[in-house]
């Protein structure tokens, strides 16, 4: 049980010291399964390889990591932002108001934060810095929206958060739909303030000459939407109403972003070779941190790390909701130095019988870690949403404007977790609704 609880000790210092998290966990795991188990280790491990491999949940994640890079070089983006842009320019802030509802639209065709803020932020960056809208506006929208892949189904984090938890992917993505979209609404209502109370951190843009007129825009906006639309609903919809598994609707998601990169003529063997070598890639490192963290809750729970856990929890006399506020805490302070994915890997194990113990619904508790994991994307130092931010942003956005323009956000994605703990029919509403979770 001691061994247990050390074990984190020595895996927190050579995340530090730079070691890759997976090869961290995984030689942690080694060192102390063998101090524990001898070698049956081996035997626990070739089965957790042949566990994890063989799972049909897992092929879902780098068909939807697929999609998501065929979708950035498809062209969607591009005609997207046209078509919503011509709509929001004339409000206060518009262009970052678009650009939030093009991030939610993206979000929910490609699964992945990387490729919606990448693509995004290189398309409204340039046209925001010419017209003058706050450095700081700017990186809080492309940031936040960007970040919105993590909360807004379908997520590849959430696959593998599934995958972890033994749960249903379709029960998760109906639960993180509403608390995505309220989290997005209020992205755009402090844009709207914002930029009404202070006109010059996102201005209202003049009218054009070259402006189409309506017949225009709604062929234009029709021409636009109709193929993400119907990609959503393969993808999304289709779980959902129970009509396909999320392999299945991954499977159409991944071909129907193939054939929307046909159809808007950017299809090259290039793009494809590309986006194969980048899901392979991907795969291959969401797989091993997968394996590693996989292996290490093993030997942590195996070495009665849970028992302690509980120990620990009762002699601390927090209770229910005290233990839940210590692990969303604990998960908040983690995204300071860690990924997500490595979080969830060494949490969920951990926390997901504690909260069963004490009565509260899985899905909503994990709704609550996934709001909490989305604002650690944004939360310096680690600020993973920042990464993506730096390398497409020009020289004179600085990394003061990205860490001030985010502190809004972050405080908004407090007033939604704030919201589902105090609403939780907010996360579980849909799922009894459409796949009769209970």
């Amino acid at each position: 049980m001691d061994s247990a609880l050390i074990m984190f000790a020595p895996l927190m210092a050579l995340i530090f010291l730079g070691v890759p998290v997976a090869f961290a966990l995984i030689s942690v795991a080694l060192v102390f399964g063998v101090l524990e188990f001898g070698g049956a280790t081996v035997h626990l491990f070739v089965a957790k390889v042949q566990e994890i491999t063989s799972n049909h949940v897992i092929a879902a994640a780098p068909l939807f990591v697929f999609m998501g890079a065929m979708l950035e070089r498809s062209g969607t983006a591009e005609r997207l932002f046209e078509a919503i842009h011509m709509w929001t320019r004339r409000m206060p802030g518009g262009l970052a108001v678009g650009t939030i509802i093009m991030c939610v639209l993206f979000a929910a065709s490609s699964g992945v934060v990387g490729a919606t803020e990448t693509v995004v932020g290189m398309l409204a960056i340039p046209v925001m810095l010419r017209y003058g809208y706050d450095k700081g506006l700017i990186s809080g929208t492309i940031c936040a929206g960007g970040s919105l892949g993590s909360i807004i189904p379908p997520s590849v984090l959430v696959v593998i958060l599934s995958l972890i938890a033994e749960i249903g992917i379709g029960d998760m993505f109906a639960g993180m739909l509403f608390p995505g979209l309220i989290l997005a609404a209020l992205y755009i209502l402090y844009i709207l303030i914002r930029c009404t109370l202070d006109p010059k951190s996102g201005p209202r843009l003049p009218p054009s000459d070259d402006d189409p007129p309506l017949a225009e825009k709604l062929r234009i906006t029709a021409v636009a939407l109709l193929p993400p639309v119907i990609l959503i609903f393969a993808v999304l919809g289709t779980i959902l109403g129970g009509m396909a598994v999320p392999t299945e609707a991954a499977s159409m998601g991944a071909v129907g972003a193939l054939v929307l990169t046909i159809i808007y003529r950017n299809f090259t063997f290039g793009v494809l070779k590309e986006a194969i070598l980048k899901t392979i890639s991907i795969t291959a490192m969401i797989l091993t941190i997968l394996l590693g963290g996989t292996m290490f809750s093993s030997v942590f729970i195996g070495s009665g790390g849970y028992t302690a856990a509980e120990e620990i929890i009762e002699v601390m006399q927090l209770g229910g909701w005290g233990t839940l506020f210590l692990i969303l805490i604990l998960v908040f302070l983690a995204g300071f130095v860690m990924d997500v994915l490595s979080i969830i890997l060494i949490v969920v194990p951990i926390a997901v019988p504690l909260m069963t113990g004490f009565g509260f619904d899985t899905i909503w508790f994990f709704i609550l870690l996934l709001i909490t994991l989305q604002t650690s994307l944004l939360t310096p130092p680690m600020a993973g949403a920042i990464f993506y931010l730096r390398a497409i942003a020009p020289p004179e956005i600085t990394l003061r404007d990205m860490y001030r323009g985010m502190t809004p956000f972050i405080l908004l994605h407090f007033v939604v977790l704030g919201l589902v703990m105090v609403f939780p029919g907010l996360a579980l509403w849909l799922p009894e609704v459409l796949l009769g979770f209970e």
